[in-house]
């Protein structure tokens, strides 16, 4: 009987410890896919955080008319205008 119970308690411990091993490749794969998805979701925001709403076409022709009135008034340079109608534009 001591004979068939090696070859039993054999495979458990071969078996047991793959098992170990496959558990622990796995919860550093997760960690590592964690830390990564971590590192970029910052960078994601920040980009976000940088790039205005941009407004809906009605709002934006509206600041355009009230740039051109500044513009032709007087109130804002040619260079002022540019820059603001840029910005509006997004360009």
């Amino acid at each position: 009987m001591v004979l068939r119970r090696r070859p039993l308690l054999r495979a458990a411990v071969v078996g047991g410890g793959a098992y170990a091993a496959g558990r622990g490749m796995g919860r550093r794969a997760e960690q590592r896919d964690q830390a990564e998805s971590d590192q970029e979701a910052p960078t994601g925001t920040q980009e976000q955080q940088q790039a205005p709403a941009a407004p809906n076409s009605s709002q934006m022709l509206d600041q355009l008319n009230q740039l051109a009135a500044l513009h032709e008034q007087g109130a804002l340079t040619d260079a002022e205008f540019s820059t603001a109608k840029g910005k509006l534009l997004g360009t």
